[in-house]
């Protein structure tokens, strides 16, 4: 099944076209379809319903050395006529940019007959609005009315598909579709105290059928249940566990300090750092752009350039930044691809439960509430939650706590890296993780 109509291409050519005709010196353009739904039940009603469908297209418009974007969900070809003139000339009151230009014809993805990612549902459509609503009931009903303390349940579903047709007037022409199914659920409990402990879990896949369908709010529950009797201990240095769920979080300042973007506005912990070793001989984090049926995966990327394996930490050592065309310019450096895929790390030998025993006393930390990271310094803060381990066993929840320090420290004192990645709920798979020396401020 194609989501992109025939109709669909026949106008971003157009569209470029006359943007071409109309003192354009070259144009990229993009044709956008989606379909969202939501469906959620909180306790026993009906508490949100949601449908949409979108048809957009995208003018990345190249005109006297300056460059505007523009973007209408009106796909008439009389109506974009006079659009696209107005567009065309209001990019000329910009101001001139010389390193606004398309890539490199050489570096653009060229397809094959054998490409497929397999990241759409061709069943997508024959799942009926009844279905969707009986999952996210259902979702309630697992545990509504088992234990007095329950407060509220919410069982959400939602789903969506999309699909990009792209083209740029130097030659690049590319098409993405991918879908994607979620469920889940979010737990309230009373306790004799003035603490609501709460809790949720989720699945998230590509296709229908391999959504789990039964045992979120189960899921949800327990989580919920280990809450109870939350505390803090005594500020200090502990040992640190992160959950295979949230490991991604310390990740992100990381990757985002590689973004060519922060570098050339010197705004980047990683400025000047490449082909340095900035992290423990443990992080070895890869980009793998191709592999099927998961998030994140793709040909290329959001300029056409083609994408591909490569090693972005090889044992701390960070071996390449994301350069775009743009800022490859404006830093003089060689462009590479303009964001990570699904990013990846060399496994451990252990699961959680060894890596518990390892770490023997200190805190494994479960979720995190608020913070930040100065992406100029690299110095964070992050609310914590989680539970604090004794002699390799659990012994009490914590909360309201924080954990400080410097990004690249932090990355410096990895011990362990699991082998316990989600692997299907996100294009970020990254296991369990094992720091030390970590600053926790609580009581």
């Amino acid at each position: 099944m194609k989501l992109i109509s025939d109709n669909n291409k026949d106008i971003a050519q157009w569209a470029m076209d006359t943007a071409l005709k109309n003192g354009c010196s070259a144009a990229r353009v993009s044709v956008t379809v989606s379909t969202n739904s939501s469906f959620e039940y909180r306790n026993t009603q009906l508490d949100k319903l949601h449908q949409s469908s979108e048809n957009k297209l995208y003018l990345e418009l190249y005109v006297d050395g300056r460059y505007g974007t523009f973007s209408t969900n009106r796909l008439d070809k009389d109506e974009l006529n006079g659009f696209i003139q107005e567009a065309v000339a209001s990019t000329r009151f910009l101001a001139a940019d010389t390193f606004r230009q398309l890539p490199d014809v050489a570096r653009y993805y060229k397809r094959k007959s054998s490409d497929d990612l397999r990241l759409f549902d061709n069943s997508f459509f024959d799942y009926t609005v009844e279905q969707k609503l009986a999952l996210a009931q259902s979702t309630v009903e697992e545990i509504i009315g088992t234990d007095p303390r329950i407060v509220s349940v919410v069982g959400s579903y939602d789903d969506g598909c999309g699909a990009e047709y792209m083209i740029a007037s130097n030659g690049f022409e590319g098409e993405i579709q991918d879908s994607v199914f979620s469920l889940t659920a979010e737990v309230a409990l009373k306790t004799d105290g003035d603490a609501r402990p709460e809790s949720y879990w989720y699945d998230s896949k590509l296709f229908w059928q391999d959504l789990e369908k039964s045992g979120i709010a189960r899921k949800a529950m327990q989580r919920a249940l280990q809450k109870i009797g939350q505390t803090k201990i005594k500020s200090g240095r502990y040992n640190m566990l992160l959950d295979n769920t949230i490991s991604s979080r310390v990740l992100s300042p990381l990757v985002s300090a590689m973004y060519g973007s922060a570098l050339q506005q010197k705004n980047s912990f990683l400025l000047n750092k490449l082909g340095t070793k900035i992290t423990s001989d443990k992080l070895i984090l890869k980009d793998n752009p191709h592999m099927p049926c998961t998030f994140g995966s793709r040909w290329y990327d959001g300029e056409g350039i083609a994408t591909f394996d490569q090693i972005l930490i090889d044992k701390g050592v960070l071996n390449t930044y994301f350069i775009d065309t743009y800022n490859s310019g404006k830093l003089n450096m060689k462009p590479t691809v303009a964001s990570p895929s699904v990013l990846t790390l060399d496994h451990g030998a252990h699961d959680w439960n060894q890596l518990m025993r390892i770490m023997n006393n200190g805190i494994w930390v479960t979720g995190f509430n608020g913070g930040n990271t100065n992406s100029t310094t690299g110095d964070f803060s992050f609310g914590v939650e989680g539970f604090l381990i004794e002699n390799g066993s659990l012994s009490k929840p914590l909360s309201e706590m924080n954990i400080t320090g410097n990004i690249l420290d932090l990355w410096s004192n990895l011990v362990e890296v699991g082998n316990d990645p989600l692997s299907n709920n996100s294009s970020r798979q990254i296991p369990s993780l094992l720091f030390e020396n970590v600053s926790f401020s609580g009581l």
